[in-house]
């Protein structure tokens, strides 16, 4: 069978895990030091009722001593009473930390992916990446998750094995009295060796055999992931309500019922991860099992044949047991973590390759002034390739605006009009030629101040499950009266006035009962009032009216054109109806602007391409 992928080295492993972990602690410390505090507790404190218990029933087999027994008894109810109430407040400590872990997890991917360059996040590549590591998770529960109980369950298992050893050095050392007999022969150094290499034999084979079986699971978790996606989908299918007609009218249901019933498949009862547990899984497992309870079965022999001979008491006796057999569970945890762990470390190496994309747009340090009142925008013999594509979605374009223009780019669909947006926005960088800000390559300038200039509303905008007030002013402590006048000028107002907390309404449900659905016309009001509210010196709209007919959206934009004022307007649309008000047309075709001016000079070329676009669209707007 082959393997998806393979097992890295354990330097790489090691070195993997570490950095994933001090990730993590950078983030959570509380959380980790309660987790370490309650994980030294829990490992060390059950050696104080096995130490007491056995001191208690040596007594109760030897002397019998009343006022000793009271004593021991006392003893171990007060260890008892306090190593409960340690233990529930570390544990509590614990809880409290670790709520909300999860997401604390996830934001770290949720920042890297705000943070990054556009460029990035905008990559079908870097949405690929984060998707695997997601799939990862969420089947196999590998990733970030992993680490911290790695490295908590390696710190337990060494605690317990350090406590183990210190209950269970005289188990070794204890001779058997000469006047045992035959039994005296346990005191030979030779025997006590073989006894400690076959424990350790069998201590190491069984996690091994263990991690062997989980191991499969690692190597084809490209198969794993594909079988929790084909349930993940169709198996919620039937909840998703605006599937709900063609899934009738189709019987698409049928086609779930495929994926979701087939033995063959994944996980089916005849897929390949049923016969992997009937095969490999099921027998290093089988035999990892088998192995422990041999060593169980060492362990008894060779204390009991002690006690027998008088090396110690019963008491002694049930010690040694319970301690060497935590000693062996130790162990075996030490060495499975261990291998888990590097199972784990090429699920980490796909995280820090999504973490370590390098943030490469130029960030400038000239001052962007936003209240300058002569902008004048030039691109340069601009051409742009999007990474990944060897075409060009624009070519050599050349044009210039000023501020207070009214600008209208129009093209068929694919002919380069968001390109041209996102360039001029500085989304993405000219692949060739270069786009000037008052005569300064726009790379020169702050970033962040110079995207401050732009206030855009794309086609496929974005509305957030805040309050109605958040969504316009674009933070938490907006100015109400100026998202409530926005909003107005945008022609939400009579649907403000029905609202009863106002702009302090949440929009949709996820976060509040009382949550309001809004209709597509309202949603793209408030995307509006959105760009009107941040008050820069650009407005785009990059098609937002895609959906509506020629005639409203043409009053759309002529309604908005009456508010922007003496800003620079742009407006991008497959439609000319609503672009006929402005004062330059750029008509965009296969990524070069083939033609551009006014409304009057355009439509008059009858060999141009406006006048071809014009008169294939006039019977929807004449």
């Amino acid at each position: 069978m082959k393997k998806s992928r393979k097992l890295l080295t354990w330097n790489e492993s090691l070195k993997l895990n570490k950095r994933a972990y001090a990730l993590i602690y950078k983030r959570c410390p509380e959380m980790i030091i309660s987790r370490i505090a309650c994980i030294a507790w829990d490992a060390l404190t059950p050696y104080v009722g096995i130490y007491l218990s056995a001191m208690l029933i040596n007594e109760l087999a030897g002397n019998r001593n009343a006022s000793v027994l009271k004593n021991l008894v006392l003893i171990i109810l007060c260890s008892a009473a306090i190593i409960s109430l340690v233990t529930a407040f570390l544990h509590k400590w614990r809880d409290t930390e670790c709520a909300g872990l999860h997401y604390r997890v996830q934001q770290i991917f949720s920042e890297k992916m705000i943070s990054m360059d556009y460029v990035d996040a905008d990559n079908a590549k870097t949405h690929e990446m984060y998707d695997t590591i997601e799939q990862n998770r969420n089947g196999g529960g590998w990733g970030l998750n992993e680490v911290y109980e790695h490295v908590e369950g390696i710190i337990s298992s060494v605690l317990t094995l350090f406590g183990g050893i210190a209950m269970t050095i005289t188990l070794f050392i204890s001779q058997v009295p000469a006047s045992s007999g035959r039994y005296a022969a346990l005191n030979n150094p030779l025997f006590i060796g073989l006894i400690i290499a076959v424990m350790l034999a069998i201590t190491y084979i069984s996690p091994s055999l263990s991690t062997k079986a989980g191991s499969y699971y690692a190597l084809n978790s490209n198969s794993h992931n594909l079988g929790n996606r084909l349930f993940g989908y169709f198996g919620w299918l039937g909840y998703e309500n605006e599937y709900a007609a063609d899934v009738r009218i189709y019987r698409q249901d049928l086609i779930c019922d495929k994926y979701n019933n087939d033995k063959n498949g994944i996980f089916g009862s005849k897929g390949m991860f049923a016969k992997l547990a009937k095969g490999p899984i099921g027998l290093y497992n089988a035999a990892s099992s088998a192995v422990a309870v041999l060593f169980t079965g060492v362990v008894y022999t060779f204390v009991c044949l002690k006690a027998l001979g008088g090396a110690f008491g019963i008491g002694s006796a049930t010690q040694y047991i319970a301690s060497i057999t935590k000693l062996s569970e130790s162990t075996s945890s030490l060495i499975r973590t261990a291998g888990e762990m590097r199972n784990n470390a090429s699920f980490l190496k796909l995280i820090f390759e999504f973490l370590d994309i390098p943030n490469n747009m130029y960030q400038g340090s000239l001052t962007v002034e936003k209240s300058m009142l002569d902008y004048e925008i030039e691109f340069r013999d601009v051409s742009f390739r999007y990474p990944g594509s060897e075409s060009y979605a624009l070519y050599h374009v050349n044009m210039k605006f000023r501020v207070g223009e009214r600008l209208a780019v129009v093209g068929q669909n694919g002919s380069g009009k968001t390109t041209f947006i996102k360039l001029l926005c500085r989304l993405y960088d000219p692949t060739e030629g270069e786009i000037l800000l008052n005569g300064i390559n726009i790379r020169e300038y702050n970033y962040t101040e110079y995207m401050s200039v732009f206030s855009v509303v794309f086609q496929d905008f974005k509305l957030f499950a805040f309050t109605l007030g958040q969504n316009v002013g674009t933070k938490v402590d907006y100015n109400k009266n100026r998202a409530e006048n926005c909003l107005k000028d945008a022609g939400f107002g009579e649907r403000l006035k029905e609202l009863t907390d106002g702009t302090e309404t949440y929009l949709y449900k996820e976060l509040s009962k009382t949550g309001v659905e809004i209709s597509g016309g309202e949603a793209q009001k408030i995307a509006f009032a959105r760009a009107l509210y941040k008050d820069a010196p650009f407005i785009v709209l990059d098609e937002p009216t895609a959906a509506l007919d020629p005639i409203a959206e043409a009053e759309v934009y002529s309604n908005f054109n009456n508010i922007v004022g003496d800003k620079t307007a742009i407006y991008i649309s497959h439609r000319l109806s609503s672009c006929r008000f402005c004062d330059d047309i750029a008509v965009f075709d296969d990524g070069q602007i083939v033609q551009q001016g006014s409304h009057d000079e355009l439509v008059v070329d009858e060999n141009g391409k406006y006048h071809e676009l014009w008169y294939a669209q006039a019977q929807y707007y004449k």
